[in-house]
């Protein structure tokens, strides 16, 4: 067997610990994702993240608000509705997340081909 350094194997990197603690959450990357794109309004990001439910919705949206990642927008219409969009911070992710989606399509089988659509 080889030999390691136990006091490396026991802490993780503080960074690598504060990233999985938000984007570890199930929707939280999809959702970044869709915001890459453009501004998306409450509704049409539902649509676009099938099987998550208002409810999660709107509390991935406040946790990644909460982070600085996302801004919420309040358009008075009529009709009233609420827009979403990446901060500075947040769309900085972009390149760690094309980055990881590229590694998904070489290193993880069954996956959707090109993604879904809208």
């Amino acid at each position: 067997m080889a030999d390691h350094d136990e006091h490396a194997c026991r802490q993780v990197d503080g960074g690598i610990t504060r990233v999985f603690e938000l984007f570890g959450k199930r929707w939280t990357g999809l959702i970044v994702s869709v915001l890459m794109q453009r501004p998306v309004y409450f509704a049409e990001l539902r649509r676009a993240i099938p099987g998550i439910s208002e409810r999660m919705l709107s509390d991935r949206l406040t946790e990644l608000a909460a982070a600085g990642l996302v801004v919420r927008e309040v358009d008075e219409g009529p009709p009233l509705r609420v827009a979403y969009r990446l901060t500075e911070a947040g769309a900085a992710l972009e390149p760690a997340l094309k980055e990881l989606g590229q590694w998904a399509e070489t290193h993880l089988p069954g996956g959707v081909p090109g993604g879904r659509a809208c």
